[in-house]
């Protein structure tokens, strides 16, 4: 047998025994990798050391001195191995762990209450045929004002009550220092996306959109900058009140409960005629949730429909008016206030 064989062997042995020891769990494990390795009568060391009387007698030497060198090392290996599992060094686990105690429950997440509601809301109106609609919260003025039958003068349209997106322009204001309407608005309503759905599809159309909707108040207990509405629209032929007060009080008693009352006051919207307040009774106590009415002919006329062959509704709910309701909050800054405390409780 060559030197170099042999010289191979022995490397090969040692490397063998080491990842042995080394991966051995506990004590019968290293014993048997012990006794595969280091046996006196089968261990493979005994068998490569019989390997010996084959060696050339001129690289007896090398040979012998290079064997002695790897019965060394495999023995350190295997001590080494012994004294870390007795001193629980070898082990995977914690000498002081107690499998029968309980475990850490892990903290979980939870889905932010208007979220919840929102697909509340969602499921009850899709349940009544209304399909969800989406549309864009950077709007035009068209959209936003013009199309919804608000006219110029109105109230709605100062760019004080609305978040207007302006560049700087190379010329500034006009003559009379006066910005006026910029091109683009944070939408101030969800009705926008009934304009942009009625633009695309011809009736019957019945839908729902949901989003954030932007109006510069301050924040107080009921107000903020930004919150979110529901807006339904119903467009078909033969549409009543009727139809409204019904697809409302369905609405109240799906996610109020079953005791809930609607009744309707008399108001006024651009884009509705006749319009009316949504008051629900709940808890022995009326509560204004939002503005509906029959959808005014102008704006059928806006989106290229023939008023006089279709007719429609339309409403618009405040989500966190409903959620604040629904689980009692009393203050629409907890919502957006990010405090865990306040939110880990839904």
């Amino acid at each position: 047998m060559s030197l170099q064989n042999f010289l191979s062997r022995l490397d090969q042995l040692q490397s063998d025994a080491e990842s042995a020891f080394s991966g051995a769990s506990n004590a019968e494990s290293l014993e048997e990798a012990r006794v595969v390795f280091l046996g006196a009568k089968n261990g493979q060391f005994k068998d490569v050391q019989k390997m010996l009387g084959g060696i050339e007698p001129t690289d007896k030497r090398a040979a012998g001195m290079r064997l002695n060198e790897v019965k060394n090392a495999i023995n350190e290996a295997f001590s080494a191995a012994k004294e870390a599992l007795e001193s629980g060094g070898g082990s995977q686990v914690d000498p002081t762990f107690d499998p029968s105690l309980p475990g850490t429950r892990p903290t979980l997440g939870h889905i932010h209450p208007i979220t919840q509601t929102i697909d509340h809301l969602t499921e009850i109106m899709g349940r009544m045929g209304f399909e969800v609609a989406e549309g864009p919260e950077v709007e035009d003025p068209w959209h936003n004002f013009v199309a919804l039958n608000i006219p110029e003068d109105h109230p709605a349209r100062d760019p004080l009550d609305n978040f207007y997106l302006a560049t700087a322009a190379a010329g500034g204001p006009d003559a009379s220092g006066e910005t006026g309407e910029g091109e683009s608005l944070l939408r101030s309503q969800t009705s926008t996306v009934q304009i942009r759905v009625m633009q695309a599809h011809q009736p019957p159309i019945r839908i729902i959109s949901l989003g954030r909707v932007y109006r510069p108040d301050a924040p107080d207990a009921t107000h903020f900058p930004m919150f979110h509405q529901m807006e339904g629209l119903l467009v078909d032929t033969n549409v009543t009140m009727a139809n409204l007060k019904t697809v409302l009080r369905v609405f109240a008693n799906n996610y109020l409960g079953d005791d809930v009352e609607i009744r309707f006051r008399p108001s006024f919207f651009p884009f509705t005629e006749p319009s009316v307040e949504v008051d629900f009774l709940w808890n022995g106590t009326w509560i204004e949730f939002g503005g509906a009415g029959m959808i005014d002919p102008n704006v059928f006329e806006a989106v290229g429909y023939a008023p006089e062959k279709v007719s429609g509704f339309a409403f618009g709910l405040g989500v966190e008016r409903l959620c604040m309701r629904r689980h009692g909050i009393t203050d629409i800054r907890d919502l957006y206030s990010g405090d865990l405390r306040f939110l880990q409780q839904f």
